[in-house]
């Protein structure tokens, strides 16, 4: 079985001199990627990295992430890619329960101090050994006394290695996703899984040599890490890095670098769409070079398909699929997408609309979609309930409510689970309302999804004070905010003296909504 990394390491001897990565106006080509790549890999190699073991890494759209990330995998290793916006605490808990061993961490800015929280995180971990700090400027120290910095790491090595061979159920990713306990669960990808997935391209779309490939979603997410970077890499492509997505600066780079493929989550079309200073760019130009655009991570308005399809003048190809499923399991086919409807299950995959018994739905009825194919997990990391509650008689169950149509087609409907989808990141109630119940002053809360018109919902809290103790709304928002991630902390909390239950003491999150 091929290593995950010879999606970087065939484009490499292809195309060794094409461009890569283009970062912060500097470009990189497969080369240059690769051999960095090596480096990392001859590093970890050197300080014991052993096939098998785990290797976190926290950074944002820059050229470091896929250097460590393919150097992580040719050493054997397995990546697990934390969220740029979790806080030391949370951290912590990710690295101790992934069992990594070095961590990777960008060292941040001062509106997000990566590299102080990821820091905080790791001296709270007893089983991590390494802490790597990944600095813009190659000369500069680390300012934490027990830590070194990715060019001291890596600087001697040599630029060539050979890729540890990988089996196919070998564990490449460890994706985190939130579950409805309130603690994140590790999503074991396998390096069949991944690839495959990445290769998923070459059946949904027509490939092209040379396509550019805006990247803003966040590479720690499956999203834009399989459908965008790891496809890109397997086709030969350059991928221009986004760290922090605003309208302005994606149409810029749209305009400058010739962009050809972009994928978002539906708040990005929105905000492109209804861009204020839109007509300072070259819009025909932009039209004319985007051929394709993908969006995924929730529901996209068909209002809002239709308005950018009809501004630039391209298509967007809605898909469907989750961290457990690598993330692709459902696509529309180029020339005969069906606005609102996320396609048909992708080659190799097999989808089932089923009641709550089991069975089979009719065509037009509502029932939970599960899922069965190359994409699927192996399991949850370390937790073996909860991969058997979610793969039951080898389905994965997605906890979604859907629908398919007389010609197949398969549209989502609703949630069966309680998460909040904010922003196109998925905010789990229970983590947040058990935080918010070890506040003093907090006696009962629950945590609810409300609509928004930029993230399609938000964060709310209704809380019930303990007697006698006081507490203000922006004090329990200011506290979630220090301790959680930013699309996570609620943005507004409501007061009521009791919250509305079943006879049975559950709260009706329906009522609330």
């Amino acid at each position: 079985m091929l290593n995950l990394a010879v999606l970087l390491e065939d484009s490499a001897r292809a195309v060794p001199d094409r461009v890569a990565v283009v970062c912060h106006d500097r470009e990189f080509t497969y080369a240059e990627i690769d051999a960095r790549a090596n480096r990392v890999a001859n590093a970890l190699a050197n300080y014991g990295i052993r096939p098998g073991d785990k290797v976190a890494l926290a950074c944002p759209n820059l050229y470091f992430f896929p250097v460590v990330y393919y150097g992580i995998l040719k050493a054997g290793a397995a990546v697990v890619p934390l969220n740029i916006l979790l806080k030391g605490r949370e951290i912590a808990y990710h690295l101790a329960d992934s069992d990594a061993r070095v961590f990777f961490c960008f060292e941040g800015t001062k509106e997000l101090p990566l590299g102080d929280e990821g820091y905080k995180g790791f001296t709270e971990t007893d089983s991590c050994e390494k802490f790597v700090l990944l600095t813009l400027d190659d000369d500069a120290p680390s300012p934490y006394d027990d830590a070194t910095t990715l060019h001291r790491f890596t600087d001697e090595e040599p630029d060539a290695f050979e890729s540890v061979t990988t089996g196919e159920t070998d564990t490449a990713v460890i994706l985190y996703t939130s579950g409805t306990t309130g603690h994140p669960k590790g999503a074991e990808l396998t390096h069949l899984n991944m690839l495959l997935n990445a290769r998923l391209s070459d059946t949904m779309y027509p490939r092209r040599d040379a396509d550019v490939h805006l990247i803003t979603l966040p590479l720690f997410h499956s999203f834009g890490q399989t459908v965008q970077m790891n496809a890109a890499f397997y086709n030969r492509a350059t991928i221009v890095l986004l760290p922090r997505f605003t309208p302005d600066a994606a149409l810029a780079l749209m305009d400058r670098y010739d962009v050809t493929v972009f994928a978002g989550v539906p708040t990005m079309y929105w905000a492109l769409l209804h861009a204020p200073d839109i007509e300072k760019y070259d819009l025909e130009k932009i039209s004319r070079n985007l051929r394709m655009c993908k969006s995924g991570g929730a529901s996209l308005p068909v209002e809002v398909l239709k308005g950018f399809e009809e501004r630039f003048q391209t298509k967007i190809l809605e898909g469907y699929g989750l961290s457990e499923t690598s993330p692709v399991a459902c696509f529309n086919k180029y020339g005969t997408s069906k606005p609102g409807s996320i396609g048909f299950p992708v080659w190799g995959v097999e989808i089932r609309i089923v009641d709550e018994n089991g069975h089979d739905v009719p065509p037009g009825e509502l029932g939970e979609l599960v899922i069965r194919g190359h994409c699927v997990m192996k399991g949850y990391y370390k937790k073996p309930e909860a991969t058997a509650a979610a793969i039951r008689n080898g389905w994965f169950h997605t906890g979604d409510l859907g629908r398919r149509d007389a010609e197949g087609y398969i549209y989502i409907s609703d949630r069966v689970k309680d998460m909040i989808l904010r922003g196109g990141f998925n905010v789990y109630p229970r983590e947040v309302e058990e935080f918010l119940m070890t506040h003093e002053a907090v006696s009962l809360c629950a945590v609810i999804g409300v609509p928004c018109e930029i993230h399609g919902e938000e964060v709310k809290a209704v809380v019930v004070k303990k007697a006698g103790k006081e507490v203000t709304e922006t004090e329990l928002i200011e506290f979630c905010k220090a301790n959680m991630a930013g699309y996570k902390y609620p943005r507004t909390v409501e007061f009521r003296d009791s919250l509305p239950m079943t006879a049975t003491g559950k709260i009706l999150k329906r009522e609330l909504r």
